[in-house]
């Protein structure tokens, strides 16, 4: 929607400058000397002096020497911010839906609440014998393959931390029994970026979804019968496919793809 004629006189000239300023700047060109600024805004370097020590001043420019400036660290805070304020599950649901409809798998997204996973988000794919686990699910993070990625962005130190009140002998197998055995299971997780856990009917396969830190902030997984995943051609295609989206995902949290 453009400007009507008669709101042009409510524009702040200084504010407009001080965005042009930081529009400059990108990928290819990540440092500008004031005189190149203030060519392009089509002005006096004095014109524009009062801008950029204040963009300075307030972290959005940091000045290299004496008359050359980059983007400063409160663009890139400022940016996160923004991205982290958006809900998860509205970032992440498109995805799943996609990847559901790709695969006919059901899929489903969770975060860690101390040592279990919580499931906040699925795509049910309507198929006889569908996985489909009820948003609000808790199960311990360590009997499942979407805990298991959440807890391998655990350092030892946190996952000892986590589970020093924690008995783990309680739980059927496959789930580790001990600390020890588990923390070799994350370890071979992390080299591996994915975890597959196979039950009696179903099999699930999960990855990470990372934020702009790199950090674990949530899991993904696709699940299926038995029937359906046992091929390990078939395996590996929705392992790919569910990379793919796991990446996606984290693109749009800021973070990068594996």
């Amino acid at each position: 929607m453009g400007i009507h004629e008669d709101e042009l006189d409510y524009r702040v000239p200084a504010l407009q400058r001080g965005l042009s300023i930081l529009q400059m700047f990108n990928a290819s060109e990540r440092s500008l000397s004031s005189n190149a600024i203030a060519e392009r805004l089509g002005v006096s370097v004095s014109a524009i002096y009062r801008i950029l020590v204040t963009l300075t001043d307030m972290g959005y420019l940091r000045k290299l020497g004496k008359n050359s400036y980059e983007l400063g660290p409160q663009v890139l805070c400022d940016g996160f911010a923004y991205l982290a304020s958006r809900d998860l599950v509205d970032i992440a649901m498109p995805h799943l839906n996609a990847l559901r409809d790709r695969t006919s798998l059901s899929c489903h997204l969770s975060i860690r609440e101390q040592t279990d996973s919580l499931y906040i988000g699925r795509a049910f794919a309507a198929q006889r014998l569908s996985v489909n686990i009820p948003i609000g699910t808790r199960i311990p993070c360590h009997c499942t393959a979407m805990g298991r990625m959440l807890l391998s962005g655990l350092t030892p130190m946190e996952l000892d931390k986590l589970y020093q009140h924690v008995r783990l002998d309680d739980y059927p197998p496959p789930a580790p029994k001990t600390l020890p055995e588990l923390q070799q299971l994350l370890e071979r997780d992390r080299e591996r970026g994915w975890v597959m856990h196979r039950s009696d009917y179903s099999t699930a396969i999960a990855c990470a979804v990372r934020d702009h830190r790199g950090d674990v902030v949530a899991a993904i997984n696709l699940s299926g019968p038995e029937a359906v995943m046992d091929s390990p051609i078939a395996r590996e295609r929705y392992r790919e496919s569910l990379q793919q989206c796991a990446d996606a995902i984290s693109l749009e949290l800021g973070g990068k793809s594996s």
